[in-house]
């Protein structure tokens, strides 16, 4: 699926996506403590500000790595500042991702993507790389907001994300979300 590129949220309005407010109706302990364990590497794609980030740093521990990558540098900044000088900064690796390619090579347990997805202008070509990313026994978790993604465009991203290797799971419960937990077909 070809989705319409420019749909970034801007820099300039991080602010809006890491507050307390949100925090109260999307946490994000409770979103992902079913899938994120000690000692997990875990991708936040779209990171942003790093509003999910910081707690799947805490999550996967101190033997764990999360890795953050985002297509905008500012967002990357915002979060180096927030990580900078903590015991945080060794468990969270920044990484400046491209339109539909994360261009990454190492193998993942959780990858995770928070209305994100439909600012992904070539989904199968992303799906592609996250199939071959995740460890066989990974999840991937994609939330889309219901005002921008509709349930037809949610079901297309899951048919593009089952034809490139991965099935539906589950599909959690998420305030304001339409949500689902895919994982790697065996075989």
């Amino acid at each position: 699926m070809k989705n319409k590129p420019g749909r970034l949220c801007p820099v300039e309005r991080a602010g809006t996506l890491d507050s307390k407010l949100r925090r109260w109706f999307q946490d994000p302990q409770k979103i992902m403590k079913p899938y994120l364990k000690p000692g997990m590497t875990a991708l936040d794609f779209g990171c942003g500000p790093g509003f999910f980030t910081l707690d799947m740093a805490q999550m996967v521990g101190a033997s764990g790595q999360v890795i953050a990558t985002d297509l905008q540098q500012g967002m990357l900044e915002k979060l180096h500042t927030k990580i900078q000088g903590t015991d945080l900064e060794n468990r969270i690796r920044l990484h400046q991702c491209e339109e539909n390619k994360i261009n990454l090579a190492e193998p993942i347990d959780f990858f995770f993507s928070f209305y994100v997805m439909h600012e992904v202008p070539d989904q199968e070509v992303l799906f592609r790389e996250i199939s071959r990313m995740l460890k066989p026994k990974g999840a991937v978790f994609i939330a889309e907001p219901p005002v921008h993604v509709s349930r037809k465009a949610f079901e297309a991203t899951l048919d593009l994300a089952r034809e490139n290797g991965l099935r539906l799971a589950e599909r959690p419960s998420v305030f304001l979300s339409k949500a689902a937990v895919l994982t790697k077909t065996l075989g």
